[in-house]
């Protein structure tokens, strides 16, 4: 790697810290916007999934419904799948790389699943080589990836969808792509896409939603019941 030339300024420890008290007034303010963006996605209309789609998983054929695992939210995000050349997206694979312990939003009623059009070997292959263990899904032969428009005449798309079921119905209540996955990762990253968010107090909620004190629900990953 070329060695880089260009460094920040040098100045004093005073100067320092009123510049750095100056940006964290504007971080302040970035993270009271995030928060009143979470509270709208939160009240965001859902519409139902009226068709039964049927994946191929390391156990056989699953419905979305089995996908929620019994919790009444559930992530998938849409991974890339080039099949001309049987490869798996880079940018898709970095962000599953940064996703944290499932243990967290399973802890607030949230699932996750992954899902590609790719043959279910190909899948078992590229998750093996990376040491994923997030449950991942072929949609090879159903038309999910086409219906929800991760699979069109230029190729796959990338995205996170976003369920929530009442008994066995399920809605779709959020969509995001390109940039706006990003951010996407940590268990709060996840969960403030969800309907029902952290689900802690502090939020701005509808009526009759989930929530608890904050940090009453944090645990080790491996001591949630």
């Amino acid at each position: 790697m070329p060695k880089i030339k260009a460094l920040p300024r040098i100045v004093s420890e005073k100067e320092w810290q009123k510049e750095r008290d100056a940006l964290l007034k504007k971080e302040k303010k970035l993270t009271r916007e995030l928060d009143k963006l979470a509270a709208a996605r939160r009240r965001l209309p859902m519409v139902e999934i009226e068709k039964n789609y049927e994946f191929e998983g390391p156990n056989g054929k699953v419905s979305l419904l089995d996908l929620f695992e019994d919790r009444k939210q559930l992530l998938v995000y849409h991974f890339m799948y080039h099949p001309e050349e049987d490869r798996f997206c880079i940018g898709c694979s970095f962000l599953v790389d940064q996703l944290g312990h499932p243990a967290h939003i399973n802890a607030r009623d949230v699932s996750l699943a992954i899902i590609s059009r790719a043959p279910l070997a190909s899948i078992k292959r590229h998750k093996k080589k990376l040491g994923w263990e997030w449950p991942w899904y072929s949609s090879a032969k159903s038309t999910f990836n086409q219906d929800f428009g991760m699979t069109t005449e230029e190729g796959d798309h990338h995205g996170m969808s976003v369920f929530i079921r009442d008994g066995k119905k399920i809605y779709r209540t959020y969509f995001t792509t390109a940039r706006g996955v990003e951010s996407l990762g940590t268990a709060w990253s996840l969960l403030d896409i969800t309907p029902y968010g952290r689900q802690e107090k502090w939020e701005d909620s509808p009526k009759g939603w989930p929530q608890s004190e904050p940090y009453y629900w944090w645990r080790f990953h491996d001591e949630y019941k």
